[in-house]
């Protein structure tokens, strides 16, 4: 199913689960739009990896229980390829610890697998197409669920500024949005977000939510 001559307007997503039934919708949803492209789908994390590099995805849905290899590691071993897509992980439940560990490992966002077609196209699009974090409180539900079981996360010293990025950044705002809020220019907002990650230590945006929320910084 690998497409020669991809069209940089639309969104190449591979879709990953072990359930066929779950698979094929996904891809019957996806693949109806005129925007979206589903260039392949795999049963397991170890040919997610393998499809991944022979097929380009922009957007990656990943299932994250499954036999062989679960989706937290595909996750790490796909993000660490050249030109990593966006990793899009699902679940069954609400407060699935596997989801949590998926976006430690780099994720940028989950979904439930009851979720309606319309949250399953916004994800997907969300991802690809803006820097936005998707569903910011779900992710803040998530390090709640966690945190009982766990000491606080230390955060490095900020400057006012990256704080104010962190927080705004933590509610879901674009770049953009940010820099209307602040009014700066998109580009400074841009520069001050890089800065925070790599203070943070972390690799995205979402990463970064869930070091605000561990770390109390947001409550």
């Amino acid at each position: 199913m690998a497409d020669d001559r991809p069209d940089p307007e639309v969104i190449r997503v591979l879709v990953v689960d072990d359930d066929a039934m779950v698979r094929d919708g996904f891809a019957a949803i996806l693949g109806s739009q005129e925007d979206l492209a589903v260039v392949g789908t795999a049963d397991d994390g170890v040919d997610a990896i393998a499809a991944t590099r022979e097929l380009r995805p922009d957007v990656v849905v990943m299932d994250v229980r499954m036999p062989a290899l679960d989706g937290i590691e595909a996750t790490r071993r796909i993000l660490a390829l050249p030109e990593a897509p966006r990793v899009l992980v699902v679940t069954t439940f609400e407060h699935d610890s596997y989801v949590y560990d998926a976006l430690q490992a780099g994720a940028s966002g989950f979904l439930l697998k009851r979720a309606g077609a319309e949250q399953l196209l916004l994800a997907v699009r969300t991802l690809a197409q803006t820097d936005a974090v998707l569903f910011p409180a779900a992710i803040r539900e998530l390090v709640a669920e966690r945190q009982g079981r766990q000491s606080r996360r230390a955060l490095p010293a900020l400057t006012a500024r990256e704080q104010e990025v962190l927080r705004l950044l933590a509610t879901g705002l674009t770049n953009a949005e940010i820099a209307s809020q602040l009014f700066v220019g998109a580009e400074t907002v841009k520069s001050h977000v890089a800065a925070l990650l790599a203070k943070l230590g972390v690799r995205d945006r979402t990463q970064a939510v869930i070091a605000a929320y561990e770390s109390g910084f947001m409550s």
